[in-house]
């Protein structure tokens, strides 16, 4: 007997459903946990994880930060870079500051949870304090030396034109010295919270100081990566660290170096990307090999 039209579509309906979900529910799955549990590739699907007497301690493809319970840098150990996930390589969180090169106006409000800092204050705060923990030149271009944005809101006679009449250092509050004394003349003023200097007429003018065309710092020590949760650093934030390192853990900088270096990974397909550092194997590696004094 042959089914209505209607009957024989549903049927064939059930079928299909039934058959990917044999496949695409069951099989495809299990087939791909299986895969993972060939020996070599078991511990990338379990999640790269880093264990250290006995107890895993993170993993290898999530950074995390070397502080102490007050955000404080431990001088002991290879820093990580900033990570704007969360409160800092919160996987759940993960996230960018979404900030652009033209955020160099921090907002200064008379409550300071109210304050937010610009992307070029953050840099210039993280390259000053790295400067002090490491003893290098913290300097950096368009950074004032109490580390914030070396920018001035310039007014003008005409609005955009004429006689400056008023230059006001967007960035700094009292008690700080303004980082120019004077712009064309006219004596810098340091900003007054809740005063938007944009808004009132301002014309942003970011100001280059002396600072070294190439700082100290390199780059990825002062900005979160587009995840935040990078676990590498560059061979150059690392070595700018050697001799702190070295000199809390009583350790000749030579052999840190060493240990840095065979530490560090080249490139993908040996093209692909830069040589890095993972941070959490190499401070493992200090630990096992340069116990803290």
């Amino acid at each position: 007997m042959r089914l209505p039209t209607w009957l024989a579509q549903h049927l064939a309906a059930l079928r299909a459903l039934l058959v990917f979900t044999v496949l695409l529910g069951l099989a495809y799955p299990l087939a791909l946990v299986a895969v993972g549990r060939i020996p070599g590739l078991d511990g990338k699907a379990d999640g790269s994880l880093v264990s250290a007497h006995g107890t895993t301690v993170g993993s290898s493809l999530i950074g995390q930060s070397f502080t102490d319970k007050d955000g404080n840098p431990v001088p002991r150990y290879f820093q990580s870079r900033p990570s704007a996930a969360g409160d800092g390589y919160d996987p759940t969180s993960t996230a960018a500051s979404n900030l652009d090169p033209e955020s160099v106006v921090d907002t200064i409000a008379a409550n300071p949870d109210d304050s937010t800092q610009s992307l070029l204050t953050q840099v210039c705060s993280r390259s000053k304090a790295i400067g002090e923990l490491d003893g290098v030149d913290g300097r950096r271009p368009y950074c004032t030396p109490d580390g914030v944005g070396a920018v001035l809101a310039v007014f003008h006679a005409n609005g955009l034109t004429g006689p400056v009449t008023r230059a006001v250092s967007v960035n700094q509050v009292a008690p700080a010295t303004p980082f120019l004394s004077s712009w064309q003349g006219v004596p810098v003023e340091l900003a007054q919270p809740d005063h938007d200097y944009v808004a009132e007429g301002g014309i942003v003018t970011p100001i280059r100081g002396d600072a070294p065309a190439k700082p100290a710092v390199p780059a990825d020590a002062v900005t979160a990566s587009g995840s935040g949760l990078d676990p590498h650093i560059s061979p150059a934030y690392a070595e700018i660290q050697v001799a702190r390192v070295a000199r809390e853990r009583g350790a000749d900088p030579a052999a840190i170096h060493r240990l840095v270096e065979e530490h560090t990974n080249g490139r993908a397909l040996g093209f692909m990307g830069a040589p890095a550092v993972n941070v959490l194997v190499l401070n493992l590696a200090l630990d096992a090999k340069f116990p803290a004094r």
